[in-house]
């Protein structure tokens, strides 16, 4: 079990307080600035005694929704990629590695295609549903060995079936345009339009996953150390890989479910704070949460600025910096290690 003397512990609260500094300053710049930049003393006026003027309302039923949303979905998207590195022994797995992504998608455009679904409001609960049920799939697949589910039956599980549900959404993609239309303004990862009923349609959802991350940080400890060991110290290895899944399930499916695939925060962020902080995932959860809402929200307030006054999804941004800034991290053997 990973443990750290008093320095250690004093050198994690203040990463974690530093973190808790940047998600607030990320929050005010995502509240402040866009196609119309909002001066600080608007925004606490907007606050503190709103008068329904037009800055007052751009903050309190566009902005504020949206930053919230993005706390939450980039909390939520920190913790299922350490989740998943934790629980599959993989330093490149992902939140969509278990088919969550895939799963997602295949019924959003199974909704569209086949019933007519076209508000955001249904997609919500249609992706959420395919995120829970190719999980659920790619586990009872994984389960299939002799020795129960392990992290290799579960990743090629999970590439298994995410295959399977990219091959079947895009027949239906391809055999619709209207469908296609739909699909492409959800997959893009965005938090634009999203208001604060879809937050709280998806809030519950990843509440209950942060909760059982939490729950699940000292079992992730033990697997960390080898089954064998985790076995022998009396850790019920079933019970520790179903409350790692359901987490997994709750906090990536709400998240696609809200803002569509957001790749990059769920795969760099952890390798960043385990670096930082070191693997005890009872630092490495709270701490990744921290750092994808800080990660989000940074990306979508460029998103706002690079091409104003229009604006690049926060899917797009993150694709865009993710992609070199990983290569960077895997170059950095130390980074990698789990």
């Amino acid at each position: 079990m990973v443990s750290g003397g008093l320095g250690e512990r004093s050198r994690r609260i203040g990463f974690v307080v530093v973190l808790l500094g940047l998600v607030i300053l990320a929050a005010i710049a995502s509240i402040s600035v866009g196609a119309k930049p909002i001066p600080l003393d608007q925004v606490w006026h907007a606050f503190h005694s709103p008068s329904g003027t037009e800055n007052d309302v751009v903050i309190l039923s566009l902005r504020v929704p949206r930053t919230l949303l993005g706390i939450g979905v980039g909390m939520a998207l920190g913790v299922a990629g350490a989740l998943m590195q934790g629980h599959t022994r993989n330093p490149l797995a992902e939140p969509g590695l278990l088919g969550v992504s895939g799963g997602a998608a295949f019924l959003v455009v199974f909704g569209i295609n086949v019933l007519g679904i076209s508000s955001l409001y249904g997609y919500v609960w249609f992706a959420f549903a395919g995120a829970f049920g190719a999980s659920v799939l790619v586990f009872m697949l994984g389960s299939l060995s002799r020795g129960g589910p392990t992290p290799v039956t579960l990743a090629l599980a999970g590439v298994a079936v995410s295959q399977l549900l990219v091959a079947l959404t895009s027949i239906m993609i391809l055999s619709d345009d209207r469908t296609l239309d739909a699909y492409r303004f959800w997959s893009v990862g965005s938090l634009a339009d999203r208001d604060l009923g879809i937050g709280a349609q998806v809030a519950p959802f990843l509440l209950v996953g942060l909760l059982l991350a939490a729950i699940n940080a000292p079992a992730l400890n033990l697997l960390s150390l080898g089954d064998d060991v985790a076995r022998g110290l009396g850790q019920n290895l079933q019970v520790a890989r179903w409350t790692g899944l359901v987490a997994i399930t709750l906090l990536t499916g709400g998240a696609v479910a809200a803002c569509g695939p957001i790749s990059f925060v769920g795969l760099v962020v952890p390798h960043v704070v385990r670096y930082l902080i070191g693997p005890d995932h009872r630092w490495l959860l709270p701490a990744s949460a921290l750092a994808g809402a800080v990660l989000l929200l940074a990306s979508d307030v460029i998103g706002r600025i690079v091409v104003r006054p229009a604006e690049l999804q926060v899917g797009i941004v993150l694709s865009l910096i993710g992609a070199p800034f990983f290569v960077a991290l895997v170059r950095r053997k130390k980074m990698m290690k789990l």
